[in-house]
């Protein structure tokens, strides 16, 4: 089941494709980069699963079956946080190579592919803080008849994403 052929056909449209393809490298690397550094047997086993079934599901089957190649030549590193992130970013390297992009320097992953995410324990007791429309935006919608309870709001975090290569 792990080790299949492609699912899905092949994606014509580029524009869609090369949208696909960095919204799932940012999936991917995020996913590593908030791995546990110690993982259990299951943990890794379950990563391992999901890398196999992402590269056997990839809704481009042109790309799915370039990335089971690359499989075959470098197995998921799942033995920690670090091993599964620095296994990501040398298989993303290897597609750069093969389109011809530049490669992304391994060392600097942490600043493209933060998340924004704490982990639970880190969160817990501290106060949310109301978010905010600004004000020309909500007459707008508001002139459209439409009622926000800006109370309700919770701050959103929205920064330039870095232009990636894959």
């Amino acid at each position: 089941m792990l080790e299949g052929n492609i699912v899905m056909p092949q994606l014509g449209n580029a524009t869609a494709k090369a949208e696909l393809g960095r919204a799932s490298w940012r999936l991917l690397h995020t996913m590593m980069a908030r791995f546990p550094e110690s993982p259990s047997k299951e943990e890794q086993d379950a990563l391992r699963s999901y890398i196999y079934l992402f590269a056997r599901l990839y809704p481009c089957g042109e790309c799915a079956e370039h990335f089971q190649q690359h499989l075959k030549k470098f197995p998921p590193q799942v033995s920690s946080r670090n091993a599964a992130a620095g296994w990501a970013c040398h298989v993303h390297n290897e597609v750069n190579k093969m389109l011809k992009k530049d490669e992304f320097d391994c060392t600097k992953l942490g600043d493209f592919y933060d998340c924004g995410c704490s982990d639970k324990h880190e969160d817990e007791g501290k106060p949310k803080q109301k978010g905010e429309i600004p004000a020309g935006r909500l007459n707008q919608l508001t002139n459209l008849g439409r009622e926000f309870n800006t109370d309700a709001l919770l701050p959103v975090e929205i920064s330039a994403e870095p232009q990636t290569n894959g």
